[in-house]
């Protein structure tokens, strides 16, 4: 995942990180090459209505992961790719919207 993030950087592209898959990763402390990723990266904020979205999209799914919902919610505002290391909900979640590509990678 680091060496698709830093080819996209060095192609000029800035790749998008939903704010709630930060809560995911983060844990505090020193993480510098979390911190790098962020800030190189631009944070899809989550407001009420795009929280509302994926929570409908949770229902429409039949998914209790409001992080995979709120990844699939914002992909499918811009038609994004969303790569991955772990497709399995995010596959399903994308199943109910249009626009969205998964792309499983090795490894974080």
């Amino acid at each position: 995942m680091w060496t698709f993030i830093k080819a996209f950087v060095e192609d000029g592209l800035v790749p998008t990180i939903p704010a709630p898959v930060i809560i995911e990763a983060w844990r505090g402390g020193r993480q510098a090459r979390l911190s790098r990723l962020i800030h190189d990266c631009r944070v899809d904020e989550l407001d009420e209505l795009r929280a509302k979205r994926a929570g409908e999209l949770c229902g429409r799914a039949s998914s209790s992961d409001p992080v995979d919902a709120a990844v699939i919610e914002s992909a499918s505002r811009r038609g994004d790719v969303v790569l991955t290391s772990d497709p399995g909900d995010l596959v399903i979640l994308a199943a109910f919207v249009s626009g969205v590509v998964i792309r499983p990678v090795a490894g974080i």
